[in-house]
């Protein structure tokens, strides 16, 4: 019988790159402060709308394998979300912490 370990490593953002987002009718915002946390929004978003250009989003976020790929994938995101109308807050350190999944 062979443990085997899975350890996670979650790349957080710098402060500066923290934002909020939500869904049209969701009574709270969600601070994404992580590529974990981004992939979780995204999935869900991928489940409520189905679209394939945010299919195409979330394989992107699965695949960063850097801090670069990271970055511009999380960088995406935002923008994808700021086109919805989503997001909520770009300058986080003003607004009250809203919850973290």
């Amino acid at each position: 019988m062979v443990l085997c370990q899975t350890r996670l490593i979650e790349m957080a953002l710098p402060p500066s790159d923290y934002f909020d987002a939500g869904f049209p009718g969701a009574s709270l915002p969600v601070r994404i402060t992580s590529l974990y946390d981004a992939k979780v929004f995204a999935r869900r978003w991928v489940i409520r709308d189905k679209d394939p250009a945010l299919k195409m989003l979330l394989r992107h976020l699965e695949k960063a394998n850097s801090s670069a790929t990271a970055d511009i994938a999380v960088r995406q995101l935002k923008q994808a979300l700021a086109h919805r109308g989503m997001l909520i807050s770009a300058n986080p350190l003003l607004a009250p912490a809203p919850r973290s999944w």
